[in-house]
């Protein structure tokens, strides 16, 4: 005799549960934002060491995108939340651990990292579609290195990137989901708090798949807006 499941989907929207749901989203979206915000940044400064002149600036770029970018996401964020605070002694890691809403702090950063090292070689990726005459014109102007990458190079680099670059903006919205591993309560935690508080997990899942698909078509939209504007025409196809 099979089991009988009994659908309930209010629990998508009764109290407690569908603030769970809505301050999931919230945290994921404050940790995607602000991860994205870090490798961003600092993707474009480690994609500049991997072209650089100097061999050890090379160097230094290329053993950060081996290191991070061949390490799965989940070891990462295990070792900066369990063994990271390690580092820096024992009595400045005890007061590293007494630290509200570390494990939060340890994905933003974890994350961050992580996708800097792919962000980085699209980054690469930009600079080798540059023509190298671009590069000596630029120079002909006067311009030193720095200015030259600062005002021309790394914004068309950028500008050229964009496809790519909205593929990595939208997997750091879906790699929030790997920070419940260390206790966030993220929309993947709490969808399961929610099966496991009322045995309903086929409806709690499934919500919050349907929030990360809206989630993803709204970055990729608002993604798609800044490539029209932005784009370069005649190297962009759409």
């Amino acid at each position: 005799m099979g089991l009988a499941y009994e659908f309930d989907w209010s629990v998508l929207w009764r109290h407690p549960y569908g603030i769970w749901l809505l301050k999931g989203l919230g945290l994921t979206i404050v940790i995607g934002m602000t991860a994205w915000i870090i490798a961003l940044a600092l993707g474009i400064v480690v994609g500049t060491l991997r072209i650089a002149q100097y061999r050890i600036l090379r160097f230094l770029g290329t053993t950060y995108v081996e290191i991070l970018r061949n390490i799965p996401l989940l070891v990462q964020m295990f070792f900066w939340f369990y063994a990271g605070p390690m580092l820096f002694g024992e009595s400045l890691s005890r007061e590293i651990n007494r630290i509200s809403g570390l494990n939060i702090y340890v994905a933003i950063i974890g994350l961050g990292l992580y996708t800097a090292s792919r962000v980085a070689e699209h980054v690469r990726a930009g600079f080798a579609s540059i023509g190298r005459d671009q590069y000596q014109a630029v120079l002909s102007t006067g311009m030193t290195q720095v200015q030259m990458y600062r005002y021309v190079i790394i914004p068309h680099a950028l500008r050229l990137i964009i496809p790519p670059l909205t593929t990595e903006f939208l997997t750091v919205f879906k790699n929030t989901s790997i920070a419940m591993t260390i206790g966030v309560a993220e929309l993947t935690f709490n969808s399961y708090q929610i099966d496991a508080d009322t045995f309903h997990g086929l409806e709690a899942t499934t919500g919050a798949m349907v929030i990360y698909l809206l989630l993803g078509i709204s970055v990729v939209r608002f993604m798609s807006m800044i490539e029209k504007k932005y784009k370069i025409q005649g190297l962009l196809g759409r």
